[in-house]
């Protein structure tokens, strides 16, 4: 699934390919990603240029010229595929962006879970999200105020967006690694150290993972991974066996002696 990392390539990709282009169209082919967009939205669509992309989270938002936005959310397994005009369509492509040099930027999604969003100019655009972990404001005092009011155990708080904005499942247990602190924590009772560590451990885990575009796709998830997708084999700080159990439906991956309560 998309974090943060992924999103943040993927926003790279789509501004170097769109900024400063003209929209020659948008189509449609899968009705599930479109069922927002509106055949009078495509339409203003036409002859817009687009000014910006930005990241929000795991948010996608497109400005446009006259001020609206186009909101794109890849959800579980969407991403951007740029080729040209008159090349075959890519597969699994969802919808079709084409632009006036030539250029053609497809959505594509094996699930067809993605979704795009036209927002007229002033509307809001993004459901409430926490702090961006890798902005050089986040801190320990951040953290600490997002999760004052959070009883429940630190991993499936970490996966709230409201709490802290990108986070998934896999980073959350790799940052959780790498601060040493146990997925079972309670949220609002970890020490000053402790959040200290994690808000750094977020950030750090993050920043690595952008650097690195695609270290977690398909096929490289597990190698790049300290405890995600590792239960049975030894931690690569200590040599214990790493664990796995189940929090809120997921998969929490952790080292019991380096991240022990």
């Amino acid at each position: 699934m998309p974090e943060l990392p992924e999103v943040e390539a993927a926003a790279r990709v789509l501004r170097d390919a769109a900024v400063d282009r003209r929209i020659v169209s948008l189509r449609c082919l899968h009705a599930a990603t479109c069922r927002a967009v509106a055949a009078e939205d495509i339409a203003r669509l036409a002859g817009r240029r687009i000014v910006d992309v930005a990241r929000r989270g795991k948010h996608q938002l497109l400005t446009l010229d006259d001020g609206s936005t186009l909101h794109v959310h890849f959800r579980m397994a969407g991403d951007w595929h740029v080729d040209r005009v008159g090349d075959d369509d890519a597969r699994h492509t969802r919808a079709v962006l084409t632009l006036d040099d030539g250029t053609r930027v497809s959505l594509v999604d094996p699930r067809a879970l993605s979704t795009i969003v036209v927002h007229a100019a002033g509307a809001s655009t993004l459901p409430a999200l926490g702090p961006e972990p890798t902005d050089d404001g986040f801190s320990a005092a951040v953290l600490a105020d997002a999760l004052r009011s959070r009883r429940g155990p630190i991993k499936p708080v970490l996966l709230d967006q409201r709490v802290v904005a990108g986070i998934g499942n896999i980073y959350a247990a790799e940052a959780l690694w790498r601060a040493r602190i146990s997925p079972t924590a309670v949220a609002n009772r970890l020490s000053p150290a402790r959040l200290a560590r994690l808000a750094d451990a977020l950030r750090d885990t993050l920043l690595e993972a952008i650097a690195a575009p695609g270290r977690y796709s398909a096929g490289e998830t597990r190698d790049a991974m300290h405890v995600y997708g590792r239960e049975g084999e030894p931690c690569s700080r200590c040599g214990t066996a790493i664990r796995r159990r189940v929090q809120a439906g997921r998969s929490t991956y952790y080292c019991p002696r380096c991240q022990a309560r």
